[in-house]
């Protein structure tokens, strides 16, 4: 049976990534990539569908009657979808930094869209087949791994991606029961995301769009050593788990 894979941010450059993995590792696959503009995407022996979405429940939703009409059923949905900093919007180092415009931007990019992706999929899924969800958390979003403080509005948007995610296995867990979740922490990316933070990373533990996603992958292959269904797995890019 051919393989169903749905990237939503797919402009994000670990998404990119992962669907070069995808095409070195399954190349007959089946490719959804939703993202805001249309993309300019790599030849491959992938079967490669552009949808674009600005990730209002509005928009998602015509998505997902698209997706129901053409009779996908996913194996894999990777939510790359995140935000960390914006023009002159930057993590907070102190209580007077909170901005509420910040926050709720945050908040609305790094909680609300990965659940809604979520709820845009649910129609696909089903108690036959198997499938994994992940989305892109990080370790700040740890409650008990917060020895640092600062960055108020990403630890906070994190955290509560991270409970959407709880609430939403433990649902999925009566309603789809092959379907697992994986919260996925890939460490400091050289994307844009990182950029204006790079200079403070240690030698070596600054990684490759390329070699996250291949640890992505890697670990995805197979989902029932991550975590059982009904309770999501939390994992940094080793495939370690984090404490929550």
């Amino acid at each position: 049976m051919t393989a169903t894979y749905i990237l939503f941010g797919a402009s994000s450059a670990i998404a990119k990534a992962y669907m070069t993995r995808i095409a070195e590792h399954d190349a007959k696959a089946t490719v959804i990539c939703v993202s805001r503009e249309r993309l300019v995407l790599p030849q491959t022996t992938l079967q490669v569908t552009q949808l674009q979405s600005d990730y209002s429940r509005s928009s998602l939703k015509h998505i997902s009657e698209h997706l129901r009409a053409h009779d996908i059923t996913p194996s894999q949905v990777l939510i790359f979808n995140g935000l960390l900093h914006y023009d002159e919007a930057m993590p907070e180092k102190k209580l007077e930094d909170i901005d509420e415009t910040y926050f709720y931007t945050l908040l609305s990019s790094n909680a609300l869209t990965p659940i809604l992706c979520i709820q845009a999929i649910l129609p696909l899924l089903n108690q036959q087949t198997p499938c994994v969800i992940t989305a892109l958390s990080a370790r700040v979003g740890s409650i008990e791994d917060n020895y640092l403080g600062g960055w108020y509005s990403y630890r906070a948007s994190k955290a509560a991606l991270n409970m959407l995610f709880k609430t939403a296995a433990i649902e999925l867990a009566r309603r789809a029961k092959q379907t697992r979740l994986v919260l996925f922490h890939p460490g400091t990316t050289d994307t844009d995301l990182s950029k204006p933070f790079q200079k403070n990373v240690p030698e070596g533990k600054l990684f490759s769009p390329e070699f996250v996603a291949e640890q992505l992958y890697t670990l995805l292959q197979q989902p029932e050593q991550l975590t059982d269904v009904g309770q999501p797995a939390y994992l940094d890019w080793q495939g370690k788990h984090i404490n929550w």
